[in-house]
């Protein structure tokens, strides 16, 4: 089958070469893929248009439902990987929505980029089957805290947190909207047993002066509980845009 992407500003689909703004590899040139739809729904997601259609009840902050056929785009896995080739980065951040939802479409585009080195943004919630999971060389885990409005029996699987916590490939990304939800961190990686050097903790916010707020009361609950702080270099770079 062929992959379901997101549409840039443009209506094409969102394959761009950027700094990765997030996480371990924050700063390192990149190219990006953008799949469409999640098995989620965060009130808070910067992405909605890559799920929250029309005719979807979920709620979202903002209220925006998008038309689907404006915000998708079906594109044959060999020109994915044209296109992704084309940028001439050595690393690509596969994100959505939830990649892993298109594991079997994906994995055979890869395959067509073999010296390509694949990062995949994640929310933790489902496993990559082994024809993708070879191609993998870091997963960017972001499990969902009760302030994203996803109750905790789909967005906090036990299973699929404890694989992920024992896959040294795989870093956790926590969003942070308030002091109070590192504790739930906390609680997490000790039932777990996610190494602290491996969570990364992230100010919620798609504006530099929200991200830059939080993050004065974040960084010392860093230092307190040994975490790594994760800033959202896209954000001061390019605002909160599409294809940046």
């Amino acid at each position: 089958m062929p992959l379901v992407l997101a549409t840039d500003d443009t209506g094409g689909p969102e394959i761009f070469a950027s700094l990765q703004g997030e996480g371990p590899s924050a700063g390192m040139p990149v190219a990006f893929m953008r799949l469409s739809r999640c098995n989620l729904a965060c009130v808070w997601c910067d992405t909605a248009y890559t799920w929250h259609f029309e005719g979807d009840n979920r709620p979202h902050r903002d209220g925006v439902t998008y038309e689907r056929r404006a915000n998708q785009v079906t594109l044959d896995e060999a020109e994915v990987a044209q296109r992704i080739a084309a940028l001439g980065q050595g690393r690509l951040v596969v994100t959505g929505g939830e990649p892993l939802l298109q594991a079997p479409s994906l994995a055979r585009m890869l395959a067509l980029l073999p010296d390509i080195t694949v990062e995949i943004e994640t929310n933790g919630t489902t496993a990559a089957p082994p024809s993708l999971d070879r191609r993998i060389a870091q997963f960017n885990v972001s499990p969902k805290l009760s302030h994203s409005g996803n109750p905790a029996d789909l967005a906090l699987l036990p299973e699929r947190l404890d694989a992920y916590a024992a896959d040294p490939r795989a870093w956790f990304k926590f969003v942070i909207a308030a002091p109070e939800d590192v504790a739930k961190v906390r609680e997490l990686q000790q039932h777990h047993a996610v190494p602290a050097e491996r969570i990364f903790l992230m100010p919620e916010g798609t504006d530099s002066a929200t991200l830059r707020t939080r993050e004065q009361w974040l960084a010392p609950l860093c230092l307190e509980h040994g975490y790594r702080m994760s800033d959202r270099l896209h954000i001061h770079l390019y605002g909160d845009t599409r294809g940046t």
